[in-house]
């Protein structure tokens, strides 16, 4: 097993599957994959998915979806470090659960250091633009559960994780987001909320 096994149709399937999990925090649909690859048949796409499965690039989820976890090697020689993303997280499911996770990407050790827990996020809306992140940036969330005033941290509230800026005075923690969007107010807590991680990187979209 592994990439000396792997044809190039196979080759450019995963390259198609890594890109499309980059930009889209999930893993593509047999119908996307058909479309970028120009096939008529799901069959076709159905054998390339179980070949990169044979070959250990992909493992199915408990409900049969695939996930992506070890892309082609490159020359690549720099260290790195093997760090989930998280795709869209229903309401009620806890962040990293197995079923959220849609790939296992590798990231530089100069930014995801070992000895911490790590994974990457996308970025929904506008609530961060002034302080560089926008709609569709990935972010390195280090994974950790106190933060301090001024940093940006992913927070739990309501089963929903949200990104912004953490202040904290006394008892009152308030979540301030930092957008030149007026729609967007800040979130007054007391304890009644969970930090996940803080923000360590921000990759920007590219379409």
């Amino acid at each position: 097993m592994g990439e000396e096994n792997l044809n190039i149709k196979a080759r450019e399937a995963l390259l198609h599957i890594r890109n499309w999990i980059m930009q889209y925090a999930r893993f593509p649909s047999v119908r996307d994959l058909m479309n970028k690859m120009d096939y008529k048949s799901p069959r076709s796409v159905t054998l390339l998915l179980n070949d990169l499965e044979e070959n250990g690039f992909l493992e199915r989820k408990q409900d049969g979806s695939f996930k992506l976890i070890k892309d082609l090697e490159n020359g690549v020689v720099a260290r790195t470090v093997s760090v989930p993303l998280v795709g869209s997280v229903p309401c009620g499911s806890p962040l990293l659960a197995e079923e959220n996770i849609e790939a296992m990407i590798q990231v530089s050790t100069s930014l995801a250091r070992p000895g911490s827990k790590y994974f990457l996020l996308r970025a929904i809306g506008d609530s961060m633009d002034k302080v560089g992140i926008s709609n569709g940036d990935l972010l390195l969330i280090k994974q950790q559960q106190s933060a301090d005033n001024g940093q940006k941290i992913v927070a739990l509230i309501d089963d929903e994780a949200t990104v912004k800026e953490y202040q904290r005075n006394g008892n009152i923690v308030t979540l301030m987001p930092r957008s030149n969007n007026p729609v967007h107010q800040p979130i007054i807590l007391t304890r009644d909320f969970q930090i996940q991680g803080i923000v360590i990187n921000t990759i920007p979209f590219t379409n």
